[in-house]
């Protein structure tokens, strides 16, 4: 073991004092903080909000302290589809009512994970328990949500405390989960009717989300017009008749698209990850991992068609929160500390130092003469408090580094990759960083 000597440490005390540019810095940051001490001007400059491919100026949504960001990634890509076509002002579906019916269905999905792995090793279980289940997700849990459940709009099934503000409703919801786990594995071990018991547990469950979150409707009315006040449209019917009739995507054409270039994860294969979904019964989350360079081109081909394009990425990674900024050139450590982050993004993945946190929608893109991109265009679901008007811009160079997922419609792949796509996957670890929940 090698003990920190007084002296060594005498040593580096002595070399800061006496650097007059680390004296400055640290100035500079106790008086502003780390990173309004080291942002560069440039990258303002840099990365100005104008692009050739524009594909929305809608007002952003705003998932406040919960960790929505996939619902309200794939609710705005309805929700852009639903303004232009229906001319409508102002709109948003229900963020709040798929939150409703996601936690319904991971708590069962915990449960049915329990239940039939019951043999599994201790870091398995531990895995589990650790998490239950959280406000995060991935592309093909939440089209399992809209598959079954449907879609309302927000004004049907309004924001709650608990859905804009979740802190207290997961930490409940799973001490109940855990105390479920060890009675539903106590009930498999003594011979018991675990199905029974498991009916029981949900019912406790529902009643502590609809007391939470408020009763999500089973059939409801709703009236519009467009934004000029004309075109009277009148709905009464089902959540999953509303998401038919004014969304009306297919859902089964889209597939997940992955950039992860780390060595246990060759290119143009399909993935999927053990324990990773909400809905028992649904088709699992699977994955096509693709080259940088053939992922940037598919999101593009797809906003060149006019569709928005969700997204998943490590948005707090060299980001400029307050500006909308994401890109490499955001601060500057190397002039102000002499350090320099050198990991590559394989790297960054295998020693757990970046993995996917944060879902959004690329609405547009900059185009260079030769078809490639330059910047991209990102809404976000922070409000319009932060970014332009919550707009963000990332650079290209940033986009290859810490963006790892897409959502891209099957008709952009080549018959190679689609036959690569719906290959039987590899099962990847429950703790693979392409597990992460955005």
């Amino acid at each position: 073991m090698t003990e920190l000597k007084n002296d060594f440490t005498q040593s580096l005390y002595d070399d800061f004092a006496s650097n007059s540019k680390y004296r400055a810095v640290e100035n500079a940051v106790t008086k502003n903080g780390l990173l309004n001490a080291l942002e560069r001007r440039s990258s303002h400059a840099n990365n100005v909000q104008e692009f050739s491919i524009d594909l929305t100026k809608d007002p952003v949504a705003n998932q406040k302290a919960s960790g929505r960001c996939w619902m309200f990634a794939a609710l705005n890509t309805f929700r852009h589809k639903m303004i232009k076509g229906l001319n409508l002002g102002e709109f948003e579906l229900s963020q709040a009512y798929t939150f409703f019916w996601d936690k319904y269905e991971k708590s069962n999905w915990f449960m049915e994970q329990i239940i039939s792995n019951y043999d599994m090793d201790d870091r398995k279980l531990k895995f589990l328990l650790n998490e239950p289940q959280g406000d995060g997700g991935q592309w093909d849990m939440i089209v399992a949500i809209f598959q079954k459940y449907g879609v309302v709009p927000k004004a049907v099934y309004p924001e709650s405390i608990a859905s804009s503000n979740s802190r207290e409703l997961d930490q409940h919801l799973n001490k109940l989960l855990r105390q479920d786990a060890q009675l539903l594995r106590e009930a498999k071990e003594n011979s018991e009717d675990v199905e029974l018991l498991r009916v029981m547990l949900l019912k406790e469950i529902f009643n502590y989300l609809a007391v939470t979150l408020g009763l999500p409707p089973q059939n409801f009315d709703f009236s519009f017009r467009d934004k000029e006040g004309k075109n009277f449209t009148k709905f009464s019917g089902t959540p999953k008749e509303f998401y038919d009739q004014f969304v009306g995507v297919d859902l089964n054409e889209y597939v997940s698209i992955i950039n992860a270039p780390t060595a246990d994860k060759p290119f143009n294969k399909s993935y999927t990850v053990e324990f990773l979904g909400n809905v028992v019964g649904a088709k699992a989350v699977k994955h096509l991992n693709i080259e940088m360079s053939r992922f940037k081109e598919l999101a593009i081909a797809q906003m060149q068609q006019g569709e928005t394009v969700w997204f998943g990425c490590d948005v707090g990674q060299m980001s400029n929160r307050k500006d909308g900024l994401l890109t490499l050139d955001a601060y500057d450590w190397d002039s102000a500390l002499d350090i320099k982050f050198t990991q590559d993004k394989a790297s960054r993945l295998e020693y757990s130092e970046s993995l996917m946190t944060h879902a959004m929608v690329l609405t547009g893109v900059d185009l260079k003469e030769d078809g490639s991109a330059n910047k991209w265009k990102v809404e976000n679901s922070w409000g319009e408090d932060v970014g332009k008007k919550g707009y963000f811009v990332a650079s290209d160079e940033w986009m290859d580094e810490f963006t790892y997922q897409i959502v891209i419609r099957k008709e952009f792949l080549t018959a190679t990759e689609l036959v690569a796509y719906e290959a039987e996957p590899a099962i990847l670890l429950p703790w693979d960083p392409m597990g992460a929940l955005a």
